[in-house]
């Protein structure tokens, strides 16, 4: 973040001053760059290493519905084969003590009984320990169920507060200059480039400062949340090109730094905002007309809650 600020400082320094650039000022500028970029693509992989790990969080969580539901189903299976063994085990009970009154040549079928006796009553003490064994392990299973449930539960809502509260700060300003949706258990705030630049400027008009400073109200009480500001534009080429802007993606880059700017200058912390650039590379709508290119010049802001309790359960799985 300090990078890119000392790359606008010295943008604007160079603008005031000649145009005419020494090779060592260039090749220190170009090496903050190439800096700033390195440290860009770094955050970005944590952030994708983050969502893969919300992934297979799901995914442990989906499992472990599943075989609760199997354990279940085994529970209801062995209490049947406890029922049946323990009506045979009563009717031979019976049958042994009418044998015990019986005359002497039936010993021997007296004997046979005893032992099948003896033996499904082994059978008998082994399936109720098993049949304990499941009772409990689904009961600690249902447990983490209900627990991953809650705290899922927790964060979704915290997520649709989070929304509502960003809509109802942000209810003054035109629908087709924005929107606020939620995907992904992420806030996507969308502002329209005719809301915060003119065409080819990296400098945000009064307007769209206002609706960041709104939107930084919002933001600079939840502690628990990150912050990225992804600039876009269509690809239509830039109209003048200068020592540090040659392209699209630059011009994104460079807005989206001047967006966070004004967010943390309004109150939100430099250490939870990032800002990145996909110039044109990311589009909502082909590139063929001017409507489809409007909505391709864009900023989105993408908030996305800290995740470390989520991690938390899935580690002690």
């Amino acid at each position: 973040m300090k990078l890119f600020f000392k790359l606008l400082i010295l943008t604007v320094l160079l603008s005031s001053q000649s145009c005419i650039v020494t090779k060592k000022k260039y090749d220190d500028m170009l090496a903050q760059k190439v800096k700033a970029d390195g440290e860009l693509f770094e955050k970005a992989e944590q952030l994708s290493k983050a969502e893969k790990r919300l992934a297979a969080l799901e995914e442990a969580q989906a499992k472990l519905a599943a075989d609760t539901a199997a354990l279940g189903g085994q529970k209801r299976l062995t209490q049947k084969q406890l029922a049946d063994l323990a009506l045979e085990y009563d009717k031979l009970n019976a049958y042994y003590k009418n044998l015990m009154t019986s005359s002497g040549k039936m010993n021997r079928e007296l004997v046979e009984q005893r032992d099948q006796l003896f033996a499904i009553q082994e059978n008998l003490d082994k399936t109720r320990k098993l049949n304990d064994s499941l009772s409990m392990s689904l009961l600690e299973r249902e447990g983490k169920v209900k627990e991953l449930e809650g705290i899922l539960a927790k964060k979704d809502k915290a997520v649709q507060d989070l929304k509502k509260k960003i809509s109802d700060a942000l209810l003054g300003f035109k629908e087709n200059d924005l929107t606020v949706t939620v995907k992904n258990g992420k806030v996507y705030v969308s502002l329209a480039e005719q809301l915060l630049f003119k065409s080819g400027s990296v400098v945000v008009d009064t307007k769209g400062v206002s609706a960041l400073q709104q939107l930084a109200k919002a933001l600079k009480d939840h502690q628990d949340v990150q912050v990225m500001v992804e600039g876009h534009t269509d690809n239509v080429p830039i109209g003048r090109k200068s020592q540090y802007m040659q392209d699209n993606w630059d011009l994104s880059v460079m807005r989206a730094t001047s967006i966070t700017r004004i967010l943390t200058d309004a109150g939100v912390k430099n250490s939870q905002i990032l800002a990145s650039g996909k110039g044109e590379y990311a589009p909502l709508a082909p590139n063929t007309s001017d409507a489809s290119r409007q909505k391709n010049r864009r900023t989105e802001i993408i908030v996305t809650p800290h995740l470390d309790e989520l991690f938390k359960i899935l580690d002690a799985n």
